[in-house]
């Protein structure tokens, strides 16, 4: 695409969010790699000289998709995964209501409407197509991109020599994702009877009063309930850590991952979803979940703790290759350059 097009480019992106989360953080980065490159953001997806919308996910605005498309407009839908917990646990009426409403829209304007399709992985492509079969859209794999200048190994926050502080980056722990809690919990446990030092299990997101109350802490264990963290904030988190647990099941590009490789810091997790992916080329360790992780029966949890203890055992080497990793893969420029593509080509 030419500097003039980049230019006189007028994308909007739907829907507007707000609050914490990947969505959230995605839009907030994104568009700032497209100003940045001269594109005009606008809020009304009827804009008359409008030339392409991104939607996050879905839109219930399905009649404003529509006219844009008579209009000639590109529309390019970006896709996550599918809600799938409360299918297998409990959340509530109203959330599994949501849920499959949600489930529906996307794979309405998916099959329907969208002219391109960007999954974040090549798991969440895979998924898809395996439960939606192909569609008529154009499609492709862009994966989340984070600001290496700002997400780096230099700066603020060090690693405590004195303990090992394991570290877990959820928006939300709880609406049916307990077990992440959970498992982390039992894995700063293992690794608590394993290594020399205490083991404390720093705990990013909103995690409802009950369920903490409810959590069995490890003997060995401390739990440090960091709440909610401002987004310039987690650099400094990343780096006071000596190891990342992914804990969310089939996720398909989790930030706080990529983040976390951008800082330098490892990632275990147990291999589901994207994370056997993004974690290759000696970013971090995967293990075998054990059980049937669709079913969310419990996990085998020592593979996993084995994993953290070879990163924990050459520290120095996997922090260099998380790096790498990120700078090869999940950089902002990358992923505006593709998306800009995408939209408008």
């Amino acid at each position: 695409m030419t500097e003039k097009t980049h230019a006189t480019a007028r994308i909007c992106i739907l829907p507007r969010l707000h609050g914490v989360g990947g969505p959230v953080s995605f839009r907030a980065r994104l568009s700032a790699g497209l100003a940045a490159q001269g594109v005009t953001l606008v809020d009304n997806p009827r804009d008359p000289a409008l030339d392409a919308i991104l939607m996050i996910g879905g839109t219930s605005r399905i009649g404003d998709l529509l006219a844009a498309r008579r209009n000639g407009v590109r529309i390019v839908q970006r896709l996550n995964g599918m809600n799938w917990i409360h299918r297998k646990r409990y959340t509530g009426w109203k959330h599994f209501l949501k849920s499959e409403w949600n489930n529906r829209l996307l794979a309405l304007i998916r099959g329907r409407i969208a002219d391109h399709i960007v999954y974040q992985s090549q798991f969440a492509r895979t998924w898809w197509q395996t439960v939606h079969g192909s569609t008529r859209a154009s499609h492709e794999v862009i994966y989340n991109g984070v600001d290496l200048n700002a997400f780096t190994p230099q700066g603020p926050g060090e690693r405590p020599a004195d303990f090992i502080r394991l570290l877990l980056v959820e928006a939300h722990l709880g609406g049916g994702n307990e077990p992440g809690l959970e498992n982390a919990l039992a894995l700063a446990g293992l690794l608590a009877r394993r290594v020399p030092q205490p083991v404390e299990l720093m705990v990013v997101g909103e995690v409802p009063s009950g369920l903490r109350a409810s959590m069995h802490v490890p003997t060995g264990v401390r739990v440090n309930w960091a709440g909610v963290v401002p987004r310039d904030q987690i650099p400094q988190v990343d780096r006071s850590a000596h190891l990342l647990f992914s804990a969310d099941l089939n996720a398909a590009c989790p930030n706080s991952v990529i983040e976390a490789l951008a800082c330098g810091l490892p990632v275990v997790s147990f291999a589901t979803g994207a994370l056997p992916e993004l974690l290759a080329d000696g970013a971090g360790q995967v293990a075998p979940y054990g059980s049937n992780y669709w079913k969310l029966e419990p996990p085998v949890v020592e593979p996993l703790a084995d994993a953290a203890l070879e990163v924990l055992r050459h520290q120095e080497d996997y922090r260099a290759a998380a790096r790498k990793r990120a700078e090869e893969y999940f950089g902002l420029d990358l992923m505006t350059e593709k998306y800009l593509k995408a939209l408008v080509g």
